[in-house]
């Protein structure tokens, strides 16, 4: 392999082992939830405490990462990430979850930004978006791995070897970036948010991001919630097999699209593909509520999963076109925030996008519970869907006012 294949491999790994333990902990929320007893508003503090630490980790991991050695900070990050992942395996208490879960927030932001800030500094910039879609096929590849392999290890083994292995991948993964990343020669004086953040190119996106966040944060956690709680929450009442397969399906859709809509995005116009990715999302997100109406239609028996009703197979669609909805928006829009913030701050620029996001992460799981506490869990959707169509047509609307009708595909 040549040192640039080495490079990127070691920094896919780091995306797989990141995400794999994302997947792990979300694919076993409804355990955690019924074996803690978590309800309504504290199930939305469960979510809200990993999207707080996130936030927290953002600007001073930016600033550090453009001023200072990336891959120090990434290795750093995997290990706080590692042990976070030990700490879930002894939780017995709601408070012992929520900073379990925060150690986790920690260690994702960090490893998140700083891994995609080097592959996008790495990257050429006519292929900036295709690399990003491998790189993100990685992070889908350790969804499902992390939802059914989570699933079933759980079932035959409990959470001590489950998050025993995870911290095992995650220090490999730390010692792989040690040892074939080559040191960051960039260096950024300065505090590089203040002139990112009033980017004309990133307010516009950001237009869009703010809103999609809310649907995203309703939308991604609450379809295992709503395939795995009890009929009595308003949920499918599936076990842990199955929320991971449903989780997996969007993964497995998400992970085979997204180096293809990377590759054409850069060619066709990025600003399109994350206008028609968040449109379908919205949409998609809509028809979730409706999967109960398909009960009683058909019934099957598998090993170890047990019965999957048409309500299941029908959720596994959708969330599996959810997949492709956002294989179009994500590496189209990573690379025109690598492609504004590349020699101006890489770090930063994914920072401020990362910052956007975190309103909406950290408020709608609050408020998703407040919902389903007070309404019904189809609220909680039809709440995404709308968030996901606002964002749009906010953007079409900002992007066509200040750059013309051809914007989308001039960007």
């Amino acid at each position: 392999m040549t040192n640039d294949e080495l490079q990127f491999s070691s920094l896919y790994l780091t995306r797989f082992a990141g995400s794999f333990g994302f997947m792990t902990v979300l694919t076993l929320l409804p355990d955690y939830i019924d074996a803690l007893g978590a309800t309504g508003v504290t199930i939305g503090l469960f979510i809200t405490a990993l999207e707080l630490a996130r936030t927290v980790g953002i600007v001073p991991l930016g600033w550090a990462g453009d001023r200072y050695s990336k891959r120090l900070l990434l290795v750093g990050s995997l290990l706080v990430s590692a042990l976070a992942y030990l700490a879930f395996a002894r939780v017995t208490t709601i408070p012992g979850f929520l900073v379990a879960r925060f150690l986790q927030g920690l260690g994702l932001t960090g490893t998140g930004l700083l891994s995609l800030a080097l592959v996008g500094e790495l990257a050429p910039n006519d292929g900036r978006a295709n690399l990003i879609g491998k790189y993100n096929a990685f992070r889908m590849a350790a969804g499902i791995a992390g939802t059914i392999g989570a699933g079933i290890l759980f079932a035959l083994t409990g959470f001590d070897i489950l998050f025993g292995l995870l911290a095992i991948l995650l220090i490999v993964a730390a010692a792989s970036v040690w040892l074939f990343v080559d040191g960051d020669e960039t260096t950024v004086t300065g505090f590089a948010f203040t002139d990112l953040a009033v980017n004309r190119r990133i307010v516009t996106l950001t237009s869009f991001r703010a809103q999609y966040a809310v649907a995203v944060s309703l939308v991604r956690n609450w379809v295992p919630i709503f395939v795995g709680v009890s009929a009595a929450q308003g949920g499918l009442a599936s076990g842990t097999v199955v929320v991971g397969a449903v989780l997996a399906a969007e993964k497995l859709t998400n992970m085979l699209c997204q180096p293809i809509t990377g590759r054409f995005s850069d060619r066709q116009g990025r600003a399109l593909f994350v206008f028609l990715g968040g449109g379908a999302y919205g949409l998609i997100a809509l028809a979730f509520p409706f999967a109960p109406s398909f009960d009683g239609l058909l019934t099957l028996s598998v090993p170890m999963a047990g019965e999957i009703t048409s309500a299941v197979v029908v959720a596994l669609v959708l969330n599996a076109l959810l997949g492709i909805a956002d294989a179009f928006r994500e590496p189209a829009s990573m690379a025109l925030f690598a492609d504004e913030g590349k020699g101006e701050g890489i770090t930063s620029s994914f920072g401020v996008r990362s910052l956007v996001w975190k309103p909406g992460s950290v408020l709608a799981p609050l408020v998703g519970g407040w919902v389903m506490g007070q309404f019904g869990i189809e609220w909680v959707f039809f709440a995404g869907g709308l968030a996901a169509l606002s964002g749009v047509a906010t953007f079409l609307g900002i992007l066509s006012w200040n750059h013309g009708s051809r914007a989308l595909h001039r960007w």
